[in-house]
């Protein structure tokens, strides 16, 4: 793990985030699929962390996963987030985590379309977004208290790694 730029205790993140921010960003929660507030998001924009604001996503490489949660073909900046095993739920997969604050973000998957292949599939109430005008037209970022609560978190049940695909019919996330 690499050394965090935002150290803050458990009772100050339970402070600035809201309920479902806390859950997932501090707690490796997953809000329910179909749910989060970004699922759908079509603006153009910067996708950054609800917890710290760090830049993570960019919306030119947002698809439409048919998973139930916002997908990404690549981070923003590649060092934005770090990539570490996560066999819990007797899945292997690969977390994505914010390198500023260590706030899970989602996890990332072999099933993407871009040349790398990969889907980093990421909750909505670990985002923010701030959408292309925002910096010409004031700030009309969403604030970490707003934002991505959509849906409300619920504890990691494996679902994220179905993707709800099953249900829709796509590929597992």
């Amino acid at each position: 793990m690499s050394a965090r730029n935002v150290e803050k205790s458990e009772l100050q993140w339970r402070e600035q985030l809201t309920p479902a921010q806390y859950e997932v960003l501090r707690k490796a929660g997953t809000e329910a699929p179909f749910t989060g507030a970004y699922t759908y998001n079509k603006e153009s924009g910067e996708y950054r962390c609800a917890a710290c604001g760090a830049k993570l996503f960019s919306s030119e490489t947002k698809f439409d996963s048919g998973t139930g949660w916002p997908s990404f073909t690549e981070p923003a900046v590649a060092e934005a987030v770090e990539l570490r095993p996560d066999n819990s739920l007797l899945m292997r997969r690969t977390e994505v985590i914010c390198r500023n604050c260590g706030g899970h973000l989602g996890h990332v998957f072999d099933d993407g379309p871009g040349p790398g292949g990969q889907r980093y599939c990421i909750n909505s109430a670990a985002l923010n977004f701030e959408p292309q005008a925002s910096t010409s037209a004031g700030s009309a970022a969403s604030s970490p208290a707003s934002a991505g609560t959509a849906g409300a978190a619920a504890p990691e049940t494996g679902d994220e790694a179905s993707g709800g695909a099953q249900q829709a019919g796509a590929s597992p996330a």
